[in-house]
């Protein structure tokens, strides 16, 4: 039995809407062995446990946090990515004699469409796609080598990356993202090389090791320095230090977050609100960065002033703007203003419900909603069930 049970139990209960007392009663123990139950001071036993689990009208496995629901769905996500993984297992083997690929001006279209769908958050019609795309684009990019066909290709990986992080495959993710160096690296392609830096600094925020991906994110910078001038160099470099932002964030280093905040919003200034390698950068992203580093610092008040002043563009990705409303969802939850705080998380369900669904930060506010209320709204009960808790 893990450490969050006890946890588990008050939020499985509080759902149902039932008291302490109530299920004392209808497991035949004691109300304070109940609360030491849920303090973390007391660990049933199995006979205990499955009296509590049949008061809550839940199963054991769902009260010991290994809910068949969540298996069935990780099984058939697993289905899904799994084609993804094999297309990635082929990036060195060369041409397949037993593929005949699409041109390369369709090829390049497809990638285009691949990036789109992430962007909108069909984050399954993205996988459904993606294997067959990249699977063709490694045949051709190996018999003509050219630097568009790499190109495609990285990018490809790219979306590979995002398919898999967006819905928990970090090693697949992590895979995705070799892949995409490799492809960058063949296209001599520094701008996309830097993209792929990023996303790895953020990787290691992620997993808790934000000094580690500040390492990253400086070298990345420096690999950018050598991309061919224009608009994707000013634009990622201009991402890396909102970057290197977030990160100092999580790595307690205030000062730096500001210093990298003010980099990113000189460049925003000059190159306005842009698009570049399916990527917004301009002043609403940094404006964006800056409420959530805000929010990483303990800083809610000072975050929700700066995203009343941002108005999301109609041009934005609903996955960008899906992470935006949850991250201000934590700001307004830890200010108690727990109704605007559902608000925001309804806000991102609408946009990126794939996305949203599997989001631990987004499960994380949700709980904290739960355990706000002394009888959770059915709203926001019906939503804890929708994310699994």
């Amino acid at each position: 039995m893990d450490d969050d049970f006890g946890a588990r139990l008050q939020q499985a209960r509080k759902i149902r809407h039932m008291t302490q007392s109530r299920l004392a009663r209808d497991t035949g123990v004691s109300t304070s062995y109940i609360g030491a139950i849920e303090r973390g001071a007391r660990t049933p036993g199995d006979g205990v446990v499955a009296a509590l689990a049949r008061a809550l009208g839940t199963s054991v496995p769902d009260l010991l946090g290994r809910p068949p629901v969540d298996e069935l769905r990780r099984d058939q996500l697993a289905a899904l990515v799994q084609p993804i993984r094999e297309a990635l297992d082929l990036y060195d083997l060369g041409a397949d004699p037993d593929v005949a690929p699409r041109s390369q001006d369709v090829l390049a279209a497809a990638t285009d469409r691949l990036c789109a769908l992430v962007r909108a958050s069909d984050l399954r019609a993205a996988a459904a796609e993606l294997p067959g795309v990249i699977v063709e684009t490694t045949t051709a990019a190996h018999t003509h080598r050219t630097r568009r066909l790499w190109q495609a290709l990285a990018m490809q990986y790219r979306t590979a990356y995002d398919v898999a992080s967006k819905t928990g495959f970090p090693d697949l993710a992590s895979i995705a993202l070799d892949r995409m160096g490799w492809a960058a690296e063949r296209a001599s392609d520094a701008a996309v090389a830097g993209l792929r830096m990023y996303n790895r600094a953020m990787i290691y925020l992620r997993s808790g090791q934000a000094r580690t991906g500040i390492r990253i994110a400086a070298l990345a910078r420096a690999t950018v320095e050598r991309a061919d001038p224009g608009l994707d160099r000013r634009a990622m470099t201009g991402q890396l230090y909102l970057a290197g932002a977030v990160l100092s964030a999580g790595a307690g280093q205030r000062d730096d977050v500001e210093e990298y905040l003010a980099a990113a919003d000189r460049i925003a200034a000059d190159l306005g609100e842009t698009t570049t390698l399916w990527m917004s950068f301009g002043p609403t992203n940094a404006a964006a960065h800056r409420a959530s580093c805000y929010v990483d610092q303990g800083m809610y008040r000072e975050a929700l002033e700066v995203a009343r002043r941002i108005e999301l563009p109609a041009t934005w990705a609903t996955s960008r703007a899906a992470h935006h409303h949850a991250e201000m969802a934590r700001a307004y939850l830890w200010t108690g203003q727990p109704e605007a705080a559902f608000a925001r998380l309804q806000a991102a369900r609408q946009l990126a419900p794939q996305q949203i669904r599997h989001s631990s930060k987004v499960k994380a506010a949700v709980a904290g909603l739960v355990r706000a209320h002394r009888r959770p709204p059915e709203a926001v009960v019906q939503f804890a069930q929708w994310t699994g808790l």
